[in-house]
């Protein structure tokens, strides 16, 4: 704003319009133009006579809009509030009022000023954006004959200062209440390492008064043993401005000693420390609780190594699942636990009558583990595993005389093909109470088994022969779901000279190799192609039945009717009259000319199937998948085809699913995956299947089964 407009002319005064000398004037304009805090004069009627640019841009609001007004005809009802409220209270009470903050709210900028529009209010009114806080003084204005004239107000803008002194506050608020609430217990000290503040918390413990901490500190209850060495330790530190970290006894206000943790820390600033802050954490819990477990520990060191050792055994034999891994657990932990240097174990033949030593797993062909199986031992024969079977006891030799003289003889085969061994356990392993097998540790040096560790290898016999149980039902049950999967999958694709098929299956682990998991690819009466993928819901025996139920029920209905609508809606009725209600079955059916490549599709819930072309992106087909098999649903089919060069890629859930992917975003992985394929890939199901498998699953710990199976129709030659 121009000082036409915000300063009176040197004239006439601020007042009464008196005369005034040039230096006058020029104190007067200087001070209301160059002033870095807000200046104004109201008369007794609360109007603004005069005001500088700097309070008009504190206030948010332009000097013209001020002057010859009243507040609330220029201000924001709050701050007009305000000033009108200290404007009368020192007009009545006739004396100056400081220190009062005023809140100035936020405004917007307002439109562009007008050209006609003085500079300096646009100036003023273009910065006024933010919340202010103003230091207000209002002092009561009289005439030299001292009779009352107005209030004159200064402003200083005090925002950043009394943000900065709210962050201090706060965080001497919160420092407080963390000494408050923690378990230590905080003290100062001079440079020099005297006491410079009372510290009541530390009192509360020690008993002592401020004038004994005064004069003592803290050094003065400290246990009389420890106090030549930390007086000497705390002096060093002061010295050297080092960090003192002990621990000492201080004596409480019960006259008992308790064991505290300390540690203190210089304080800089400008180079010199100003203060020493200390913390004191009591630590005599901790302190009794070690001396205690000092006394314990010879008393329950071998019975807690025992125990951890069958607990490790427990963990590992829970997760073996076959026979060999059995052995290969009891072998790895007998021989840590007792320092065994050869072990076996051997299972009885159903007969009863033979042992059957099955040694460790062994890499098998593509990775596969298989047991290696040795000589057998008749139950009859005098053998330490074969005594432990038939007494359905221990049998221990602590040297080769003992041996001999509880079997008569050097132990048959074992004893003469390591005849390095100087010592023999033999556990009979039992289930139900009846063996099914034994366990057998020896030495290559004379060895006495104690109490303890007799009573260790017994427990841990008992847990072998619960795995050796669990995994012998196992295999059965693996045995008999492989063979059943076996004969319900297809043991090869239909050939066909304008369309090439490939599949995959691959298990959810390396030992669980059947599930519900199913393709299924047949000629129908009249040459077309039917096409199928399913998933039963489950694993083992029950999903590997359940899936062969829905193969051949499909396959049976689409002999009488191949349309893919009348096929799953006769397995809705099927499945209505024969499954459980929690069974969850999804198929994805297609009949096809293999000739045309023309057909009908049909879905019950499966993922759709996936798209590729080599003239557009890969993409899954946007067909409503349908509920699944059993759930009310008109079924539905629509037209099906591959054009020459393109591929029809059909999956599980498996695939695209898992513990950290959704389904959403499995299938956009699929398609960039796809997208990604190489043409030499592409044109090659045998390459594409694998493809697909290998990295959808890569980076993923794989929990379901994944069955592929590929369609393509080649180009035909020229």
């Amino acid at each position: 704003m121009s000082t036409d407009t915000s300063v009176p002319h040197p004239r006439v005064s601020g007042v009464e319009g008196q005369p005034m000398d040039a230096s006058d004037a020029a104190l007067y304009a200087t001070l209301l133009k160059e002033a870095p805090g807000g200046l104004a004069f109201f008369d007794g009627d609360l109007r603004c006579r005069r005001a500088n640019d700097a309070l008009a841009a504190l206030l948010g609001v332009a000097v013209r809009d001020l002057q010859q007004r009243r507040p609330a005809e220029a201000l924001p009802a709050e701050v007009a509030t305000a000033f009108e409220t200290a404007l009368r209270k020192v007009l009545d009470e006739d004396r100056p009022i400081s220190d009062l903050d005023l809140v100035v709210p936020a405004v917007q900028p307002p439109a562009p000023a007008r050209p006609a529009d003085p500079p300096g209010d646009a100036a003023a009114l273009a910065t006024a954006v933010e919340e202010r806080i103003l230091a207000c003084t209002w002092l009561p204005a009289r005439s030299g004959d001292g009779e009352a004239l107005g209030v004159v107000l200064t402003a200083l803008d005090v925002t950043e200062r009394r943000r900065a002194e709210e962050v201090i506050r706060r965080k001497e608020q919160r420092y407080r209440s963390l000494v408050e609430a923690s378990a230590q217990v905080v003290w100062v000290a001079a440079p020099g390492g005297g006491v410079i503040d009372d510290a009541p918390e530390w009192r509360a413990i020690t008993g002592q008064t401020p004038d004994d901490y005064a004069a003592g500190g803290w050094l003065s209850v400290v246990h009389p043993e420890d106090r030549p060495r930390i007086e000497a330790t705390w002096r060093e530190c002061v010295a050297e401005n080092r960090v003192f970290e002990t621990n000492y006894r201080v004596r409480t206000k019960s006259g008992t000693f308790r064991h505290f943790d300390v540690r203190a820390v210089p304080i800089w600033q400008g180079g010199a420390v100003i203060e020493w802050v200390g913390a004191n954490t009591d630590v005599t819990g901790q302190r009794e609780a070690e001396e205690m477990r000092g006394r314990l520990t010879e008393q329950l060191s071998a019975a807690a190594l025992r125990t951890a050792r069958l607990q490790q055994a427990t963990s590992m034999l829970a997760e073996a699942l076959t026979v060999s891994q059995v052995v290969q657990v009891i072998t790895e932990v007998g021989r840590s636990a007792i320092g065994a240097d050869y072990s076996a174990v051997a299972l009885l033949d159903d007969d009863k009558l033979r042992l059957s030593i099955v040694a460790p797993s062994q890499p098998g062909a593509e990775g596969e583990v298989r047991p290696i199986v040795r000589d057998d031992i008749k139950v009859s024969d005098p053998t330490v595993m074969s005594v432990a079977v038939r007494e359905s006891r221990p049998f221990l030799a602590e040297h080769p005389d003992s041996l001999r003289l509880q079997l008569g003889r050097d132990e048959k085969g074992l004893f003469t093909q390591h005849t390095e061994e100087r010592a023999w356990v033999g556990l009979p392993l039992l289930a139900a109470g009846a063996p099914i097998g034994a366990l057998r540790f020896s030495f290559t040096r004379p060895r006495e088994i104690t109490e303890e560790e007799r009573v260790f290898l017994e427990a841990l016999a008992g847990q072998c022969a619960l795995a050796v149980e669990r995994a012998l039902l196992f295999e059965r049950e693996h045995k008999t779901a492989e063979e059943l999967q076996r004969s319900l999958l297809p043991s090869d694709l239909p050939q066909l000279p304008g369309m090439v098929l490939a599949a995959r299956y691959n298990p959810a682990t390396r030992h669980v190799q059947v599930g519900g998991d199913w393709y299924d690819v047949f000629r129908l009466p009249d040459d077309r192609l039917a096409v199928a993928v399913g998933d039963v819901m489950g694993k083992g025996v029950l999903a590997a039945a359940g899936m062969g139920r829905v193969r051949n029920a499909l396959r049976a209905l689409a002999l009488n009717d191949p349309r893919p609508a009348a096929v799953l809606a006769g397995l809705d009725r099927l499945f209505s009259a024969t499954e459980d209600e929690e069974q969850f079955t999804t198929v994805a059916y297609v009949v096809i000319d293999p000739e045309t490549g023309h057909g009908a599709f049909s879905n019950a819930g499966h993922p759709p199937p996936l798209l590729i072309s080599p003239d557009t992106p890969a993409r899954v087909s946007a067909l409503e998948p349908g509920t699944p098999l059993g759930w009310p649903s008109q079924r539905q089919q629509t037209n099906f085809s591959i054009e020459t060069s393109n591929t029809v890629v059909f999956y599980s859930d498996g695939l695209v699913e898992n513990r950290r992917r959704g389904v959403d975003a499995g299938l956009e992985e699929l398609v960039a995956v796809a997208a990604d394929a190489p043409p030499e890939v592409v044109g090659d199901p045998e390459r594409l299947v694998d493809f697909l498998v290998d990295r959808m699953l890569a980076g993923y710990e794989q929990v379901d089964d994944v069955t592929v199976l590929a369609l393509h129709v080649p180009p035909k030659p020229a």
